[in-house]
């Protein structure tokens, strides 16, 4: 393990986070980071000369569509139905004084 964490790191960390550990969590997070760290390190080894960057596993493309108003103001066909209607709006009963 190349990476080896401070304890002044795992405490600055658990302070960040807002997280109380005992000791054996501190020493358990220790190695986790550790791990994660060298995980990393092992992914950079890696040759990636000539792969394209990519932000998605699955090719995405921009779904969203145009805004165009379909069906319109088609206000007085609503109000056709309406038992009362007044000013263009539907009158409705008083729900309070």
């Amino acid at each position: 393990m190349a990476n080896v964490i401070s304890d002044e790191t795992i405490e600055y960390v658990g302070i960040l986070a807002k997280l109380e550990l005992s000791d054996e969590e501190k020493e358990q997070a220790k190695k986790d980071m550790g791990s994660m760290l060298d995980y990393v390190d092992k992914l950079n080894e890696l040759d990636t000369e000539g792969v394209e960057p990519m932000s998605h596993v699955f090719p995405v493309r921009n779904v969203f569509r145009e805004d165009e108003v379909a069906n319109g103001d088609d206000r007085e066909h609503m109000l056709l139905n309406a038992p009362e209607k007044k000013d263009g709006s539907y009158m409705v009963p008083k729900t309070f004084d």
